[in-house]
């Protein structure tokens, strides 16, 4: 799989995000967004996910047949998009079904997250951690070549951080690519470095005059 961004551009509210964005990410790579609070490090993964709609700028994905981009991601955003009322299991088996191409079964993708104890816990009495990780336990249960990660290492203790590190490098070298949002090391040493950069007020002063 090859995703290709090109000259990509953010608009919130009338105000612009960033512009001119772009990148090409293929097959065991790995890429880090980085930037301050705002920068639009969210709303990038929103776009690659489809959530959001660019202002400007294009992203398309080769070498996945007939697929389409949403049909080859996995996303895990800064909510865990957990029933709480249903059980760790019940939740991944939901996306499971929900996702296709099962790859392992909820009980083992809750073992590799070191929470085969809460199977059949509701999720509304796990810790916020527990919860990140069976956020993340839905990446193993289906195969889809990019994972977008925003935060990921949001609510994990140091133990639960190198699990994930040892995820994402076994997806890789599997082929897969992982973009993550993030503020901090999350053991992807050798990735590329993305680092969204705020307009100045000059700049942006300058493009509000032009829409307007």
């Amino acid at each position: 799989m090859r995703l290709i961004v090109e000259n990509l551009a953010c608009r919130r509210s009338g105000r612009r995000i960033f512009a001119g964005l772009g990148f090409m990410l293929g097959a065991s790579e790995a890429l880090m967004v980085t930037g301050r609070n705002g920068a639009g490090k969210s709303s990038l993964l929103a776009m690659l996910s489809g959530r959001l709609k660019p202002d400007a700028g294009s992203i398309r994905v080769e070498e996945v047949g007939e697929a389409t981009l949403a049909e080859c991601l996995h996303v895990v955003g800064h909510r865990d998009g957990l029933k709480s009322a249903l059980t760790a299991e019940e939740n991944l088996v939901f996306a499971r079904d929900l996702l296709g191409t099962p790859t392992a079964s909820p009980r083992d993708a809750l073992e590799a997250m070191g929470l085969a104890h809460a199977l059949r816990l509701p999720v509304a009495y796990l810790s916020a951690g527990q919860r990140r990780r069976v956020a993340l336990a839905r990446l193993l249960v289906c195969r889809r070549p990019l994972w977008l990660l925003d935060e990921p290492t949001a609510a994990l203790d140091t133990a639960s951080q190198a699990v994930l590190a040892g995820l994402m490098a076994r997806h890789r070298a599997e082929g897969g690519l992982v973009i993550a949002a993030t503020h901090m090391p999350i053991g992807l040493d050798d990735a590329r470095e993305l680092r969204i950069v705020p307009p100045s007020p000059v700049e942006d002063a300058s493009q509000a005059e032009s829409w307007a």
